[in-house]
């Protein structure tokens, strides 16, 4: 009796450990935390919110601050490592900025989706706006490639990294330079603490909807 109450411990701890959720960022600079304190960046406050919604999940800091989608690519092989269940995937804005070809993030972000379906890797894949200074078509195709990669991949989807932000601006070329102005870097293109702040509340929810997916495989 004794070895079979030793035995049954064993297991209910080993699914005690299994409800703990491992979550790897991958991104740029938004995600590793570019100009903040260790934390007040953007995986810090995104685990803190998920501690306090009780969310069973723990998150990987995979940023690397100038990193573009090819370089996600190159790097996603060992950021996928065994006890990986999940991933957010936050790229594209160094491809932008630098006016890089929207067809070439297109696909090395295919190949990102594409190595995290063959670890068997649930993925929240987290879209980008671009300017209007490069035209609309360009402009299209950038904004258009994540929500048809998460269609056809399967895939979660957060349309906008900064959507916690855009509420805030109203629509108006003055609210959107109060937003700059209070809740981003000097830069204008990070932010700042307060203004993760508000992203994490906004995409919080389809972190934890990413885990629950994970939760919920056989």
């Amino acid at each position: 009796m004794r070895k079979v109450l030793i035995c049954f411990a064993f297991i209910l701890g080993n699914a005690a450990q299994a409800k703990e959720v491992v979550i790897a960022a991958l991104g740029d600079s938004l995600t590793q935390g570019y100009g903040l304190p260790a934390e007040e960046g953007f995986v810090p406050q995104l685990q803190a919110w998920l501690d306090a919604e009780g969310v069973e999940a723990t998150v990987v800091n995979a940023g690397v601050s100038g990193d573009t989608t090819a370089g996600g690519l190159a790097r996603v092989d060992w950021t996928l490592t065994p006890e990986v269940d999940a991933m957010i995937v936050t790229l594209g804005g160094n491809d932008m900025l630098r006016g890089l070809d929207p067809a070439q993030a297109r696909g090395n972000i295919d190949g990102i989706l594409t190595a995290a379906k063959n670890a068997e890797v649930e993925v929240l894949l987290v879209g980008m706006s671009a300017p209007g200074n490069y035209g609309a078509e360009y402009k299209a195709d950038f904004e258009g490639l994540y929500p048809e990669l998460a269609e056809e991949h399967e895939t979660l989807l957060y349309p906008d990294f900064f959507t916690g932000l855009l509420a805030e601006e109203a629509g108006t070329a003055s609210a959107r330079s109060e937003t700059i102005r209070r809740y981003f870097q000097g830069d204008g293109i990070h932010p700042n603490a307060e203004g993760v702040a508000l992203i994490v509340k906004d995409i919080g929810p389809s972190v934890a909807k990413l885990a629950e997916q994970v939760a919920d495989k056989p």
